[in-house]
């Protein structure tokens, strides 16, 4: 380690990747950053991906290979990379994203830089992606935190908790694990992810570390490429119940605000919708309307248009709905 370039950890996450895992090393191998390390946790795959990942291994002395013997899940794997990381800072890479060569120098250039600005160093840095999906549509998500009035503390609480925002905070698009990196101290501060949350661990590990009061920016340049996939762990059902896990974590928040039922209201909406339950999801939108009609017509009036628009492109020529 130098002082200049210190060590980063990127940690990949695979399960039954075998056709994407070997690019997503690749990308982790091609960073222009001298001084990385590159962990990878197989999460129990039944495919090819630890053959694959051998393969990649014997290029490059980089590669390190942690093997869970069964699945345990996307937030166990995260923990399993922070429990065998190195380095001072760990970049979270997905088994089938692309990460482009200047990545994690850009993403440890925007926390070195606004560290020096503020004296905070409880920061989390997400990546700007461009995201394809399976009908070549493509959409460029602009990382949270991008731009000026970065979120702090309650703002991102506040933010995934079905609360009241701040109409100048930039939350662009949102805190997904996959473009996460963070030195390893604010890891370790944040806490363990949690196991029980199949889909909702990124949210969760955002809400706790705003309660800790961290901050969140991002990079201004897009720095991967994110390719929109269909896996088990994406159904809607699952999504739904570790949804409603989640809010059910933060009740004793959602309390405060009389938010609890109006969040678990919002999480069927979009069981519904995603499901192709679409009378279901129309309904519930009218008891919301009945119940809560101000919170509801500003929610719905914000991302309904832009939402079903998304989805449209999604869906053109044969496109599948992610």
């Amino acid at each position: 380690m130098t002082a200049s370039h210190p060590l980063i950890t990127i940690g990949l996450t695979c399960y039954n990747a075998e056709d994407t895992i070997g690019r997503a090393i690749d990308g982790a191998l091609a960073q222009d950053y001298p001084n990385f390390e590159i962990v990878v946790v197989d999460d129990g795959s039944q495919d090819r991906s630890i053959d694959v990942i051998k393969e990649k291994k014997m290029m490059s002395d980089r590669v390190r290979l942690v093997l869970h013997e069964q699945n345990k899940g996307f937030p166990s794997a995260l923990n399993s990379i922070i429990e065998n990381s190195s380095g001072e800072f760990i970049a979270i890479f997905d088994d089938d994203d692309e990460s482009h060569p200047d990545r994690i120098k850009t993403q440890y250039q925007t926390i070195s830089d606004y560290e020096a600005k503020t004296g905070i160093v409880l920061v989390a840095c997400y990546a700007s992606l461009i995201k394809k999906y399976p009908n070549n549509y493509v959409v460029d998500f602009q990382a949270i935190g991008s731009r000026p009035h970065q979120p702090v503390g309650e703002d991102i609480v506040k933010y995934h908790l079905y609360l009241d925002r701040d109409p100048d905070v930039f939350y662009g698009g949102g805190t997904p694990s996959c473009s996460l990196m963070a030195r390893k101290s604010t890891f370790e501060k944040v806490g363990s992810y949690d196991v029980s949350l199949k889909r909702s661990e990124d949210c969760d590990f955002a809400v706790r570390l705003g309660l800790a009061g961290g901050h969140v920016i991002g990079t201004k340049e897009y720095v991967m490429t994110q390719h929109a996939s269909a896996g088990i762990d994406k159904k809607p059902h699952i999504a739904r119940d570790s949804e409603l896990a989640f809010v059910k974590k933060y009740k004793y928040i959602l309390d405060r605000y009389e938010r609890y039922e109006y969040a678990q209201a919002w999480i069927y909406v979009r069981y519904y919708h995603f499901s192709g339950q679409k009378f279901k999801a129309a309904f519930q939108v009218f008891k919301m309307v009945w119940k809560y009609p101000v919170l509801t017509a500003k929610r719905f009036l914000k991302a309904a248009p832009r939402r079903l628009l998304h989805e449209w492109k999604m869906k053109r020529n044969g496109g599948q709905k992610i």
